[in-house]
């Protein structure tokens, strides 16, 4: 097998499938490492971290990817979702206009694009509201408990958008139950990086 193989990418699909959104991101960022620039696991990847609820990372690396491919419409897609989400309007006109211009039927994009224009543009004042001046400082155990009541919302599984079932399939499965499918690709990674290491040491034993 090729020790550059991107055979990372079905194991993150299958985490996704399983609801295992840590485990995906972590596979897909080593991947990306070994291979970066690799568009399909920086979208796949902006994809985990919007299940994950972290949208600044989620823009940060499709952003990325739409730079090294301008039209590659399953970014600008999901680019468009977390922008609406944010109220980021003219970010998120901008990728409903790239994928509409390719297919101005698509109807999702379509209420996207609605929604968005439907958003007010605030003003500097309300984007940022001005605080009254506190001398005191706030006592470190009120903010403590503050962060501890905010959970991250889970989504389900997005990564087959053409299986109907899927969300309600993953919804079931729990991270402590993995399948055939993805301990046999966690056991062609783990062979994979073996047969890397076995080559570089024998790269540096032979100078």
């Amino acid at each position: 097998m090729d020790p550059g193989s991107k055979a990372f990418i079905p194991l993150a699909e299958e985490y996704g499938k399983a609801g295992m959104w840590d485990e995906a991101a972590g596979v897909l960022e080593d991947g990306l490492k070994a291979s970066p620039n690799f568009i399909i696991a920086m979208v796949a990847l902006g994809r985990v971290y919007e299940q994950l609820n972290q949208p600044a990372k989620a823009i940060a690396i499709l952003e990325e990817a739409i730079k090294l491919s301008p039209e590659n419409f399953r970014a600008h897609r999901i680019l468009a979702k977390i922008y609406m989400s944010q109220g980021v309007k003219e970010a998120g006109l901008r990728s409903c206009g790239v994928i509409l211009a390719a297919n101005p039927q698509d109807v999702e994009v379509l209420s996207l694009r609605a929604t968005l224009e439907a958003l007010a543009v605030p003003a500097p004042a309300e984007l940022a509201p001005p605080q009254p001046v506190i001398e005191s400082v706030q006592p470190a155990s009120e903010s403590a408990v503050t962060m501890e009541k905010v959970e991250e919302p889970r989504y389900v599984d997005i990564m087959q958008r053409d299986r109907p079932e899927a969300a309600t399939d993953s919804a079931t499965i729990t991270p402590e139950k993995k399948s055939a499918t993805v301990i046999q690709l966690e056991q062609w990674l783990s062979l994979i990086r073996d047969r890397r290491l076995d080559r570089t040491a024998s790269t540096n034993n032979n100078p």
